[in-house]
Order: C-alpha cells, then sequence, then structure tokens
C-alpha cells in the first residue's frame, strides 16, 4: 500500500557557539549539508535538536530562520510538543504562518508523574489540528505516555490532520503492524525512529519513512529505496552496513553524534551541548568517527 508520507526526514541539530549563544549561522550550514544528504525532509526542534536546553524566544527565532531559509526547498516538520494545549497550538499556528509542512508533538507531560490521560491527549491533538496543518504523533519513550493502538487508530480515523506515526517505542515493529492493519489509509504516514536501529524490522512491517539524525541520512535512505524496490538482499546489506555506527550513535552518543561530525566535516564549528549535558568522551567520539568514516557519508566532506 502506497503511502502520503514516506522517505527520510531526519532531525536537525542545533548548533551553538563555544559559549553556548544559538549559532544562527552555523543552522543554516546544518541545514544546506541536510538538503545535500539527499533528505526527503527535516525535523526540527525535537528532543535530539536539544528542544529541553532552548529557550522559548530562542525556539520562536529558530522556527523563523529555518522555514524562511530552507523556503521550500524540503518539507519541514516542525516540533511544537508542550504540556499546555494553548501553547502547542500556539507554536502550530506559527508553523503554518510560516510555511512548515507537518507539526510533530508527542502527548501531554510534565516529568515523570503528570501525563495525559487518552481524553486529555485526544483533546490536545484535536485542537492543534485546528491550525490546519498535518500531526505527527511522536510515541516516545521520553514522554512516558503509554499510547495504545486503538488511540492512536481512533485519532487517525477522527482528527483529519493527524496522519502520521512516529513509533519508537520499544517493539516498534509490532506497534507499526498492528497500527497499520487497523488504521488502513488513515494512517497516511508511518514511520520509525531511535536512529533507525530497528529500521529493517520496521519497514518489513510497513513502515513508509524513517526519522534518524542528520549524521549519515544519505547512507540510510538507499536502505528505503531498496526495500521499497522490493530488493531485500540489498536493503539487508545497506542496513549491514550502517548498523555499527547507528549503533555506536544510539547506545553511545545520542543527540551529540550529528554535531561531533558536522564538526569535522567542517559544517559547523563547534559540538558544544548545554549544561547539563556532558561532551563526548574524546574516545566515544573517535570510535563515532572510525565508524562513518568507512561510510564516506556527506558530512564529513561537506565543508571541505
Amino acid at each position: 500500500m502506497s503511502r502520503t508520507y514516506s522517505g527520510i526526514w531526519p532531525v536537525a541539530p542545533t548548533p551553538f557557539h563555544d559559549d553556548g549563544r544559538v549559532d544562527l549561522e552555523g543552522m543554516k550550514r546544518v541545514l544546506d549539508c541536510m538538503v545535500d544528504q539527499g533528505v526527503d525532509g527535516i525535523c526540527i526542534l525535537a528532543n535530539f535538536s536539544e528542544q529541553f536546553l532552548i529557550s522559548d524566544d530562542e525556539r520562536e527565532v529558530l522556527t523563523r530562520l529555518c522555514l524562511e531559509y530552507v523556503a521550500g526547498r524540503v518539507p519541514v516538520i516542525v516540533t511544537i510538543s508542550h504540556f499546555a494545549t494553548d501553547i502547542a497550538v500556539s507554536r502550530a499556528r506559527l508553523a503554518k504562518d510560516l510555511g512548515g509542512a507537518v507539526v510533530m508533538m508527542m502527548a501531554p507531560y510534565h516529568g515523570a508523574l503528570m501525563k495525559g490521560t487518552p481524553d486529555q491527549i485526544y483533546e490536545q491533538f484535536a485542537r492543534v489540528g485546528e491550525a490546519g496543518l498535518p500531526i505527527m504523533v511522536q510515541d516516545a519513550p521520553l514522554s512516558g505516555v503509554d499510547l495504545p493502538v486503538p488511540l492512536l487508530v481512533k485519532m487517525a480515523r477522527e482528527i483529519d490532520m493527524v496522519k502520521l506515526f512516529k513509533i519508537e517505542c520499544a517493539g516498534a515493529a509490532a506497534k507499526l503492524r498492528a497500527l497499520i492493519a487497523e488504521g488502513g489509509d488513515a494512517i497516511e504516514g508511518p514511520f520509525d525512529g531511535e536512529e533507525a536501529i530497528t529500521l529493517l524490522a520496521d519497514l518489513d512491517a510497513g513502515a513508509s519513512g524513517t526519522m534518524t539524525s542528520a549524521l549519515i541520512p544519505d547512507k540510510i535512505k538507499p536502505i528505503l529505496t531498496k526495500h521499497a524496490e522490493g530488493n531485500w538482499e540489498g536493503a539487508r546489506a545497506g542496513y549491514q552496513s550502517v548498523l555499527p555506527a547507528v549503533n555506536h550513535e544510539n547506545r553511545q552518543c545520542g543527540f551529540r553524534a550529528a554535531k561531533a561530525a558536522m564538526v569535522e566535516g567542517d559544517v559547523i564549528k563547534s559540538d558544544f551541548c548545554r549544561h547539563p549535558i556532558a561532551p563526548l568522551h574524546p574516545d566515544t567520539r573517535k570510535q563515532l568517527l572510525d565508524l562513518i568514516r568507512p561510510l564516506d557519508p556527506v558530512v564529513l566532506k561537506w565543508g571541505m
């Protein structure tokens, strides 16, 4: 079954200067690099963009800069998650006014104990849908909120703008398979996440797209292409070639990986992360670069 939304839509990292200020010119270079990586879309202000370390004023500046600078070269997903529904709605309206293609949001949560009920989750997504942009539901372990398949299907069928689903919980393939089976055509964009660490199983389960980091999307995209063409052996070989790097990113580096590689490739000047995030250990950074260098990714030669 063909899906409305497909391909690789990585998360853009947010670069900072060494003194912690947002590097706005570096942000433009990140976006240019990602376009040159051949991505099908870009996601901004997500968890891998360090959204939890960015002020509200900085978020608005970055939203405007990214959407105006990308200028339609690829569609842009704007992350708008917030516990407060009115704030999520306001962010969605801004994204639409500035030309965003999709908004992405987690279920409402705050800390470990304040979590939206199924009714509250439904109501928040319905309110955001009134802004008029397609919504990607981010089913992320970070929220700690359980999003059962029946609730996701109900939202897809009853809230017109709920169209995409980023499934990155444990057992993502099984959940994607059930979501697609129960939701049918209402599931217009079943995606996985988690840096594509379970990509092959998720594609077999029916995922039409993936949201990775900006580390090596140019090396992951051919896996999706081969799988869609029915070239399972080619997809498996491609997956096996990137898996050591993806595993190292997922388990050892997190969002710091893409920025470290972008510094190495002269895309940005600094891989600074705001406190309390610790910098990558030099050995962890070296192993990351040793793992991706044989792949010859765009990120390591873009600024050279």
